[in-house]
Order: C-alpha cells, then structure tokens, then sequence
C-alpha cells in the first residue's frame, strides 16, 4: 500500500459526544482534497464508548484507523499516533475542532511549502479568539512566558493543539519525547529547535470550547514543572542521542 500523503492524527480521551462530528467533518474535508489521507483515532483509556466508536468508523471508512493506547495522557497518545502515522506530513488535531478544518491545508505543501513544522497560533499577528473567557487567556500567556523564558524563545503559542510535522521529523522528534500529559507539545518543538529544525507561527481563527478538559490551575501547576523536566533532560543529554531505526 502507497503511503498516503497526510496523516491526521486525534487524540481521544472520553470523546464519545464529540468524535462523530469530528470525524464526519473530517472525512468531508479530506473528500474534497486531491490528495490521500489517512486518519488515526488513539483512544487512551476512555470509560464510555469512544473506542467502540472509533472501531466503527474504522470500519466503515478505510482511511480511518482506530487505534487504542490504554496509558493515559494526551502526551502518549499523540506520540502513539505520530510514530503509527505513514504520512509524509502528520497533522495533530484536537477532536473538538475549534480550529476550522478547512484550515488543514494552510499548513501543507504547495501552500507552506518551507518548514519543518507548523503550529497553529492563537498569537500571530493575523489570529482571531472568539469567545475566550478573560482569565482563560491571561493564564495561557503567563504559562507562555515561561516556556519562552525557558525553553522556546521567540515562540508566542506553542499550546494550541493543531501542528503539522513533516514525517521524517515527527519519527525523529517524537521518539525522543519523555512526558506524557499537556506539556508534550513544548518538549517535542524544544527537541526540534535543538536539531536544528525549522518551526512556524500560523495564525488561525479559533473558538473558544467551554468542554475543554483543562483543568487550568491543576494542569498549569504541572506544566510549570515539566518546564523546569525539559531543562533537566536537556543537560542529562536525553534530547542528543540518536533515533536512527
């Protein structure tokens, strides 16, 4: 079988509400495309019925794949999906779609022809935020601060949850991941950064989603620590050993 082009790849954690309409908006997007695409499901350790219907569409459509990673964390179910993808390009999406799909393209070839990855930022001069509650977006820029203080200077939105990587890169930088929960996007794109690759800012237009499971003191109390685990990691030297096979 020919390796499709694009690999989506959504993590799926207690999704049953959400995922049809996810998928069909999905399937009727890639419909439209001139190019092949597969999709990858990674259900990691639901209590409802969001395997099953994973499992269903997978059967129903050949470019759905389910695939299930009873850990928990967004962090490895994500990494799962992108060292499965076949894609010469894998695109992480959040299963609620507050990003349009029809965006999906912005950050492919012809359209983004030059980087090795790209991140859909709510920052970028160009973005739009509709309906985010104020606190909300204080909190999400003082976490930002820190991880450019930190980890990615320069970078204005690294927790938005739609990036795409080249294949070659995402088997690279993702076999490299250590950490499993939210905090997985900023040691992936640090790891990148530190080989060298090249990351870009695309502004998106984005809707604020009130079912969304961040839990925002909790988790941004985590994300703070993981920073400070990058920065350990990267002194030990866990970010320069080789992936080769």
């Amino acid at each position: 079988m020919t390796d499709p082009f694009l690999s989506l790849i959504i993590p799926a954690y207690n999704e049953e509400a959400r995922l049809p309409q996810a998928l069909q908006e999905l399937l009727g997007f890639l419909a439209k495309q001139a190019y092949t695409a597969e999709i990858l499901v990674v259900e990691n350790g639901s209590r409802d019925c969001t395997w099953q219907i994973a499992q269903d569409f997978a059967a129903r459509y050949p470019q759905v794949r389910a695939i299930q990673n009873l850990r928990r964390g967004k962090g490895l179910a994500v990494q799962y999906g992108m060292l499965e993808g076949r894609g010469a390009y894998r695109f992480m999406c959040d299963v609620d779609f507050s990003m349009p799909v029809t965006e999906i393209n912005r950050f492919l070839p012809p359209l983004l022809p030059e980087a090795d990855i790209a991140i859909a930022s709510r920052e970028a001069p160009g973005s739009v935020r509709y309906n985010e509650p104020q606190y909300r977006h204080l909190v999400g820029r003082v976490y930002n601060l820190m991880i450019r203080l930190l980890a990615l200077p320069g970078l204005q939105d690294t927790q938005c949850g739609f990036k795409c990587f080249r294949g070659q890169v995402a088997d690279e930088v993702f076999r490299l991941q250590t950490l499993p929960g939210w905090s997985f996007d900023v040691e992936v794109l640090f790891v990148a950064r530190r080989r060298g690759y090249h990351i870009v800012e695309l502004p998106i237009p984005w809707n604020f989603n009130a079912q969304s499971k961040v839990r925002v003191l909790h988790d941004s109390l985590r994300m703070a620590l993981d920073l400070f685990a990058i920065r350990l990691n990267a002194v030990r030297g866990a970010y320069d050993r080789s992936t080769a096979g």
